[in-house]
């Protein structure tokens, strides 16, 4: 049973901004490192940000200074702010728990940035 919510992606031009949002089981931020992947066209899913049960966070090298992942656990969501978007980040995001990749996913959220 699909447990996460993804929303807030759309349409921007580059150099626009989305905030995306994960509603996620309220166990898993303190069980679990939480991530955002995001899964291009015609290529493989990549993880692109995460955040440990700590709060430690990591990003991609492609992403890094234009992301910022965040969580507000009270609400049990899971956050991606993105600015200076390009084209290359066209892609359905999705988040996940890292020790639960084999689990099934949510909708995801499609993010398209083009001019």
């Amino acid at each position: 049973q699909v447990q996460l919510v993804e929303s807030g992606g759309g349409s921007v031009q580059p150099g626009g901004s989305l905030r995306l949002s994960c509603v996620a089981p309220e166990t898993y931020f303190a069980r679990y490192a939480m991530g955002w992947y995001r899964w291009p066209p015609g290529e493989e899913r990549e993880l692109v940000a995460a955040m440990s049960a700590t709060g430690r966070i990591s990003y991609k090298d492609f992403v890094k200074g234009r992301f910022t992942i965040s969580r507000d656990i009270g609400k049990n969501t899971l956050y991606l702010q993105m600015n200076d978007l390009k084209p290359e980040d066209t892609a359905v995001y999705y988040c996940q728990a890292l020790e639960l990749e084999t689990e099934p996913w949510g909708q995801g959220t499609q993010v398209t940035v083009s001019s």
